[in-house]
């Protein structure tokens, strides 16, 4: 039984808060780790939700309790609850409440703020409430080491994502002949990707809590041979799809069939499940998502100059951007209309009128609409249209970075997936730290009786926050997918897999560190670095940039605020 079982009351809110504050911190914060596949079509939001469940999981229940041990024990002092332990449950309750407030409202309003800036600013509120020392000075885990980061891990993970970007650039698709040349190195990139995991699955292992114990020979040897081991299995199995699907341009070949490896060789081979064989190859990963308009004339479709501009480079009409559509009358095609009104392309049908509308002239208790009901709600998240907009500006911005051939991209796609994944899961490994800190911290207190935030996070914590961390972003996340994602400059494979293996190798090394920097900023950093890797600071959207970052301004002092206005109101009510 709890030794301090009066203060119940405080756990069953901090444990409320802390599903919250997880659930938040999955909306808002793993849509960095997937946002530019879904913009480069490489991801749909389905698939994204399923594997983000997945990697975020892996990474906070196997690597995430360094960090976890950080934000519970080095943000403010504790020597001021020593006496009134009962205390330390209202601040971490106090911090949970405000975090996860924020993170909601946030999330709602589609702004990417940084879940680290918010969970550390309700704690400086919460330590300036209760007159708690506050850890300015330049120690481990401190405050201003915990704000430097903040600034240079952008500038790294920008630095970083730039330079992988420059290899794939120069190396494959400024050359004379890129699709020869991107089937020369792919095998290395993938091999790349899957030692950058390697490594760092090494070095967090909770069997090996440093380096040096675990020994810099056998990190080596098992990064080395995971590198080895993948270069195999590219040439045996991943080089005998992409030629049998780009170079002989096979359309039936999917992803599953990269096990038949050596078979794809033979010219009548057997496929299991063969796609459609009159489907495209590739996906365009750059058709242009900007929505075209239109509204009722008797007039002929008048576009603007930068309207047939873009048409024009699109290889297409005024048709292609409305084709398929239930919205627009056949005879748009009759140029009878003006543009005018956005155009919504049955590829992007929202969750309303895929499963609701369909079924809504029938009776509440009819099977058919309780499916439909039942798929609104499961799906409603990851059927959302996060890619497309109706932007002149930002169409504009992307108009201005080069592109590339699709089937080279193409072959970037499948780095690009395990980057991302490699990037939850260190999102996963850093950042559960945001929510199970006060939680763990609290409950050890409440279960002792006295102050207690040295022990060890309990793995069931880690699971359940690892769920809920997935579950955010299933059913809250397409909001930051949205504002990220090509908002900020034109996105493809490769330039989505530079971004991606930067911030993830970024974030990753500074949970190694037991920094708890901000997923949001690296993300944001290496897109903005691989952008500028056009040599074009045009190519940047900047206030989209400069949204983000006015959130990282105002997360800090409302988050702080929320909390250190909760704490003082509760330590001045009579029962405190």
């Amino acid at each position: 039984m709890a030794v301090l079982g009066q203060y119940n009351w405080l756990i069953a809110i901090i444990s409320i808060a802390f599903c919250f504050s997880a659930f938040g911190n999955g909306a808002n914060d793993v849509a960095n780790s997937y946002a530019t596949s879904v913009a480069a079509r490489t991801l749909t939001m389905v698939q994204v939700g399923f594997l983000s469940i997945v990697t975020e999981f892996v990474g906070a229940v196997a690597l995430g309790a360094r960090v976890t041990s950080t934000v519970k024990n080095s943000i403010i002092g504790i020597d001021r609850f020593r006496e009134r332990p009962g205390v330390l449950i209202l601040a971490m309750t106090c911090a949970e409440v405000g975090s996860a407030t924020w993170l909601m409202v946030a999330t709602r309003l589609g702004l990417p703020v940084s879940t680290t800036q918010t969970i550390v600013g309700a704690l400086i509120g919460v330590g300036f409430a209760s007159e708690a020392p506050i850890k300015w000075a330049w120690t481990s885990g401190s405050v201003s080491q915990v704000v430097a980061s903040w600034a240079i891990a952008p500038l790294i993970a920008g630095a970083m994502a730039a330079l992988i970007f420059g290899t794939v650039k120069y190396l494959v698709l400024e050359r004379e002949n890129p699709m020869k040349q991107a089937l020369r190195f792919i095998p290395f990139y993938l091999a790349f990707t899957a030692a950058m995991l390697a490594l760092f699955i090494v070095v967090e292992a909770p069997t090996a809590p440093s380096l040096e114990e675990f020994g810099a020979g056998k990190a080596c040897g098992i990064i080395l041979g995971v590198f080895f081991g993948m270069l195999a299995i590219a040439y045996i199995f991943f080089m005998p799809y992409f030629t049998r699907r780009l170079i002989k341009g096979d359309a039936r070949l999917r992803w599953y069939h990269v096990p038949m490896g050596p078979l794809l060789r033979k010219e009548n081979v057997k496929l299991y499940f063969p796609g459609d064989p009159n489907g495209d190859v590739v996906t365009d990963h750059y058709k242009s998502a900007h929505k075209r308009t239109v509204t009722h004339s008797t007039d002929s479709p008048i576009l603007k100059p930068s309207e047939e501009k873009k048409n024009h480079m699109n290889g297409g009409g005024l048709d292609d951007g409305i084709r398929g559509s239930d919205h627009v009358p056949s005879d748009v095609e009759q140029n009878n209309y003006h543009v005018t009104e956005p155009l919504i392309d049955k590829e992007f049908l929202g969750p309303h009128k895929r499963f609701l509308d369909p079924v809504a002239n029938l009776s509440l208790f009819n099977p058919k609409r309780l499916w439909g009901i039942t798929k609104f709600v499961v799906l409603q998240g990851v059927t959302r249209d996060c890619v497309s907009h109706d932007s002149e500006r930002l169409a504009d911005v992307h108009d201005l970075a080069k592109r590339y051939d699709n089937k080279v991209e193409h072959l970037w796609t499948y780095p690009q997936v395990a980057s991302a994944m490699l990037m939850s899961i260190a999102h996963g490994s850093n950042d559960v730290a945001n929510a199970v800190g006060p939680w763990s911290a609290a409950l050890a207190t409440y279960e002792t009786g006295s102050v207690n935030t040295r022990s060890p996070t309990p793995v069931w914590m880690l699971v359940v926050a690892g769920f809920l961390l997935g579950l955010g972003f299933w059913v809250f996340g397409y909001h930051i997918i949205r504002s990220l994602g090509n908002k900020i400059t034109q996105l493809s494979p490769t330039r989505g897999f530079s971004m991606e293996l930067g911030a993830a190798i970024t974030v990753l090394l500074a949970s190694r560190l037991g920094l708890p920097v901000s997923t949001t900023q690296c993300l944001t950093g290496a897109t903005v670095g691989v952008a500028l890797m056009n040599y074009n600071v045009r190519a940047v959207n900047w206030r989209q940039v400069l949204f983000i970052f006015s959130g990282w301004v105002f997360t800090l002092p409302i988050a702080g605020l929320i909390s250190g206005l909760l704490m003082v109101m509760s330590l001045n009510a009579p029962h405190f």
